[in-house]
């Protein structure tokens, strides 16, 4: 018998990328109905166009539905996928430049755009997640890619929800170290620990011997420029740490980086590119994803998509990257705190494996991220502008009163009309 698997924001650009993946894969899940679920219309016709035009050439024979009706959506489900944007680009644009007027960093997952993007999102997620238990297949499983993913799955994993949070870095991180050791990456076996978006990679093994000292040492400059962490610094952390972190060690450099004349915020960018791609989709003759999707982000989201569907599906016992209940993985945080470390991954779930203790200044960073974290599910769910100050104050990025106070009613004025917990009675 075969899989349903339904994509909530079918209408992303991403979706021909995991479409492949499901194909390619067909020998580790058997799919045989893909809903893509949107409420853009004209995204998800064109986006829906590609799929179809994508699954027939590679011979699949299922049902592909292009719909905006969640609850039929979601009936039935076995897999439902999250990846939607609350507010699309044009939100993003604001996360990423409202900051900046109080000296902040401006970026869509970390510091004070991340929190305005946990707001809107968080609570639409968990309205999925309550219709997923409802309609779905009874042990159906809600797999969230949608940013701040270590936030948003808190925020499931506290409600109860069946729910694991899924980011690419891991797998990335495993590509590139694969390709400088000239090796099958699945050889490698990451030492990947912390929160999502906050992660150090600290051992790479490849037949039973940690290759990591070896790399740190013949590609510092390389994972300088892929980084964007200063090869010093990468020396004396004796890790590689994910991209992200180069937001929290080089703060003062980025934040002078967006205010310098010129820059250009991720979100225009994106938005450029969406527009043509989704030109392209809608050529009849396309059949293929276009080489331009490579530049949109998220390489390998869709092949960690699939491999963890397949896993809990058939229950392989293999070992992945995501984010779940740490469950004693980091001895520094509490069980009910959700960390993105190895994990066993089974048709129960996946089981976070036990990690060596962290250095004191990873220690530090991740307890003091995940004080944040906890805040921002508590003020996304509650609607409490205090409650979203007291994160400001505790995210490392912001950090002073009074202006977490001023940037939260700036971000508030801002994103007002997606913020309905925070505005009763206006709707």
């Amino acid at each position: 018998m075969g899989t349903k698997v339904t994509v909530v924001g079918g209408g992303s650009t991403y979706t021909p990328e995991l479409v492949d993946s499901l194909c390619d894969h067909q020998d580790r899940i058997s799919v045989d109905e893909l809903v893509l679920l949107d409420p853009d219309t004209d995204r998800l016709e064109a986006v829906g166009g590609l799929t179809d035009r994508i699954l027939r050439a590679k011979g699949w024979t299922g049902t592909l539905t292009t719909t905006s009706d969640r609850h039929r959506a979601i009936d039935g489900a076995d897999f439902v996928v999250v990846q939607l944007r609350v507010g699309g680009q044009s939100a993003r644009h604001s996360d990423e430049t409202v900051p900046g007027g109080y000296g902040c960093l401006g970026q869509e997952t970390t510091g004070p755009g991340g929190l305005a993007k946990a707001l809107r999102t968080v609570p639409l997620v968990l309205e999925i997640a309550e219709e997923t238990a409802e309609r779905a297949a009874p042990a159906a499983w809600l797999v969230d890619f949608t940013n701040p993913v270590g936030i948003v799955t808190q925020a499931l994993l506290d409600e109860g929800h069946r729910a694991v949070g899924l980011c690419n870095v891991a797998m990335l991180v495993q590509r590139r170290i694969g390709h400088y050791l000239g090796l099958d990456p699945d050889r490698v076996e990451l030492e990947h620990v912390g929160l999502n978006h906050l992660t150090w990679a600290r051992s790479a093994t490849v037949d039973g011997v940690n290759r990591m000292p070896e790399l740190l040492e013949r590609y510092r400059a390389e994972f300088e420029l892929e980084t964007g962490i200063p090869a010093g610094l990468l020396r004396l952390l004796g890790a590689l740490p994910s991209y992200y972190l180069h937001y929290y060690y080089c703060l003062d450099h980025n934040v002078a980086e967006q205010a310098a004349p010129g820059w250009r915020t991720r979100a225009e960018v994106v938005a450029e590119l969406e527009c043509e791609l989704l030109d392209e989709y809608r050529d009849p003759n396309l059949i293929t994803r276009p080489e331009k999707l490579s530049f949109r982000g998220g390489a390998f989201y869709s092949e960690a998509a699939v491999r963890l569907m397949a896993s809990l599906g058939a229950g392989t016992g293999d070992i992945q990257v995501v984010d779940v209940r740490n469950d004693g993985a980091l001895a520094e945080l509490s069980d009910d705190a959700v960390v993105e470390v190895p994990c066993k991954v089974d048709a129960t779930g996946a089981h976070p494996l036990p990690q060596r203790a962290l250095p004191p200044d990873m220690a530090g960073l991740v307890a003091h991220c995940k004080a944040y974290e906890r805040l921002a599910v508590e003020a996304a769910i509650t609607g409490s502008r205090d409650t979203m100050i007291r994160a400001l104050v505790a995210n490392p990025l912001v950090g002073q009163y009074p202006r977490a106070e001023q940037l939260a009613d700036a971000l508030l004025a801002a994103n007002r009309h997606w913020l309905p917990r925070f505005f009763p009675g206006e709707r």
